[in-house]
């Protein structure tokens, strides 16, 4: 008690030395804390967007994910429907589960040919209604709503394409896309009508479309490779976040997939979503469906995959970002070390005649040595502690000021949010570091003062 009261008073006797130093702890735990809450906010929106597209799980057919990409169809899921009725009624996942839903990936060729153009597109047959609710979770409670699905209201026939495929089926007027100009290419349209072949496969009574027409032609093969056609009304062209995907979206109601896929034959769909009201209970269901499939439905080869597993984007972003966060931590700890070192080695120059005195009444070295560690250890403690209160007042002004950004995976501007208050374990982990860093730093001076001779301290001018 007596060395820590002393440690005090030590800090108290050169005020303007102490408070630099504690506006350096201070700085950086603010530096750390508002990149480490920014951090958290981007690794949250993007588990928020993931399981709003994909739910926290899939269960899917055990090569879906492997091979699946170029035959969809010939990795179905056969009775699916008794599988979703039984997760809803089992008892462990009962107040767990968000939603369970259906969906029917289809690959094909999508036409609009009185243009005379067409292009390979992948497809998604949804369940229109729990798609929409699938995109209300906000477990994080970010400042946004999602809108409901384009497809909301529609008839069996509808689908929604992305700007990219209405640009190159040559429907930018009826869809209103913009930047549909094209320079050197020909824009001529072929013949005004489907070929024969894909009219006969359509059913179409009159091939023919009307210039304004937003109606296109699917064509994907069944799981035998025989070759379906669906004609369709497309009721929105919907830019996607990502190029690659813009240029191949297709979404339409899952009945007018299985009915493109499978005909007449028994309808399939190729993975099962399951959201979670909370993805902390995301290990425990998990391991429930697993054990419910291999033992109510081992005649499929089943498995199931999490968000993460599914996109490996989002696993590739934590650890750019956890890297990025970890170089910043390290070079701002490294500061304050050598920040904190000067101090307390201009410190034990200026007080080797107490030091000697100190020595000289009894106190033996490891006397010494804790007291200058404890004086790191308060000065570290300090600092980080009022670090902490001030990012949590700045980072609330940033999340009250209104700002916006467009993060990675999305369209639309969302607000801009530094999430500090409640990430108890950024916090801990940031004070716990600086602490270690202060008293470290405190350390090799306080042993270079132990060190010193009695007789030499005491002399010392």
């Amino acid at each position: 008690m007596n060395t820590l009261i002393l440690a005090l008073r030590n800090l108290l006797r050169n005020r303007r030395r102490s408070l630099t130093t504690l506006l350096a702890v201070m700085l950086g735990a603010i530096s750390i804390l508002l990149f480490g809450g920014y951090v958290r906010n981007v690794i949250y929106g993007l588990e928020t967007g993931f399981v709003m597209q994909s739910g926290h799980m899939q269960i899917q057919h055990a090569d879906f994910f492997r091979f699946g990409s170029g035959n969809p169809a010939a990795y179905g899921i056969a009775n699916y429907r008794a599988i979703i009725d039984r997760l809803k009624h089992d008892q462990e996942l009962e107040g767990k589960l968000s939603v369970i839903t259906p969906t029917l990936q289809i690959g094909g060729l999508a036409g609009n040919f009185s243009a005379g153009v067409s292009r390979t597109v992948i497809g998604q047959g949804l369940e229109v209604a729990e798609q929409n609710t699938l995109r209300q979770w906000n477990d994080y409670q970010f400042p946004l709503s999602e809108p409901e699905l384009p497809l909301t209201g529609t008839g069996p026939d509808a689908t929604v394409i992305g700007a990219g495929v209405a640009r190159v089926l040559q429907l930018c007027a009826p869809l209103k896309v913009s930047d549909c100009e094209r320079k050197g290419a020909s824009t001529e349209a072929s013949q005004g009508k489907e070929p024969d072949d894909i009219a006969a496969l359509a059913g179409l009574d009159n091939p023919a479309k009307k210039d304004n027409s937003t109606q296109i032609e699917l064509l994907a093969p069944s799981p035998h490779g025989a070759p379906n056609v669906a004609q369709l009304n497309v009721v929105k062209a919907e830019q996607q976040p990502v190029k690659e995907l813009d240029d191949i979206y297709v979404a339409l109601h899952l009945s007018a997939a299985q009915k493109l896929i499978y005909g007449k034959s028994t309808p399939e769909v190729t993975a099962i979503l399951v959201q979670l009201k909370h993805t902390s209970d995301l290990p425990a269901a998990k391991e429930r469906i697993e054990k419910i499939l291999s033992q109510d439905f081992a005649s499929q080869p089943l498995t199931v995959l999490d968000f993460a597993t599914i996109n490996p984007f989002f696993t590739q972003t934590i650890s750019m970002f956890n890297v990025i966060f970890g170089f910043i931590s390290v070079l701002i700890g490294a500061i304050v070390l050598f920040m904190l070192g000067n101090t307390m080695s201009m410190t034990v120059v200026e007080r080797t005649v107490e030091i000697g005195t100190l020595r000289s009444i009894g106190l033996r070295r490891v006397g010494i040595r804790r007291l200058f560690v404890l004086e790191g250890l308060f000065l570290g403690f300090l600092g980080a502690s009022l670090g902490v209160i001030v990012s949590i007042i700045i980072s609330t002004i940033i999340n009250h000021s209104g700002l916006t950004w467009i993060p990675p995976g999305r369209m639309l501007p969302v607000p801009l949010t530094v999430r500090v208050w409640g990430e108890v374990s950024l916090i801990l982990c940031s004070m716990i570091g600086l602490m270690a860093v202060a008293t470290f730093s405190a350390w090799w001076p306080a042993r270079r003062a132990s060190e010193l001779n009695i007789v030499d301290a005491l002399r010392h001018v």
